[in-house]
């Protein structure tokens, strides 16, 4: 039975709408052809702050994120039908208040999927002194995520080590984390790029694989969202209201 959840303020924040372009069309001169093209050309999207999604993450309780999280894992079902029998999923930890991932490993083991967990920097680093920013995905061997043997990386993130390591393009799916989504599939990461680079050239030659699915609160679901031409946009998207294909 579906556990009920309560929707009070600190558990459930209101959704965060990006905010509106500032435009004055009082302050523009007819005569001045570059007022006029401002006003034919199409509006320009802003993004709102990461920090608005990541705050209202953070309001929330263990019990809650625990909570909403079992209740998107009922929409799990509807993602298996897109995948073969043994997949191979890519997650990854919800170590910044994400909505928690143990049941998409739960769910992983209870179907015979192969869980994998992203890992930064396996292929050294670039020529100005960075992380290669292409991620392997390292198997994962334990019933619990907190049980697994981690180091953290200088980014903040815990990571699992392991020589037997996948691109993504061996996966089938990858449950991608996210600070904001909009409802045409537009991703916000935190703003490393990682997934992007990992997945912007099978995405961009594509390459149907790996299935890129967003796992988030509803709250931070918007109409819209900025793209810039090196974001790849998800396939689908899964939050405690439901699942939705894009």
């Amino acid at each position: 039975m579906q556990s009920k959840i309560m929707h009070s303020e600190t558990m459930h924040p209101k959704p965060i709408r990006p905010e509106p372009n500032n435009f004055d069309s009082n302050n523009l001169d007819p005569n001045n052809s570059d007022s006029k093209n401002t006003e034919t050309s199409e509006t320009v999207i802003s993004n709102p702050p990461r920090r608005h999604f990541t705050r209202q993450r953070r309001q929330l309780s263990d019990g809650a994120r625990r909570q909403f999280a079992q209740s998107a894992s009922f929409h799990l079902s509807k993602l298996q039908k897109r995948l073969p029998a043994h997949a191979r999923v890519g997650l990854y930890y919800d170590g910044f208040g994400e909505l928690p991932t143990q049941p998409l490993l739960d769910w992983c083991q209870r179907l015979g999927y192969f869980p994998y967990l992203p890992v930064v920097g396996s292929l050294g680093r670039t020529s100005n002194g960075n992380d290669n920013k292409r991620l392997r995905f390292v198997p994962v061997y334990h019933s619990k995520l907190v049980n697994l043997p981690t180091r953290i990386h200088q980014l903040g993130m815990k990571q699992n080590h392991s020589r037997a390591l996948l691109w993504a393009t061996e996966l089938d799916v990858i449950i991608c984390p996210l600070v904001a989504v909009d409802k045409h599939g537009n991703r916000m990461g935190m703003g490393g790029g990682f997934y992007d680079t990992t997945l912007g050239k099978s995405y961009r030659s594509g390459v149907k694989k790996p299935l890129k699915i967003g796992w988030c609160y509803d709250f931070q679901v918007v109409e819209q969202l900025a793209r810039q031409p090196w974001d790849v946009p998800l396939n689908g998207l899964i939050t405690p209201n439901g699942i939705r294909w894009f």
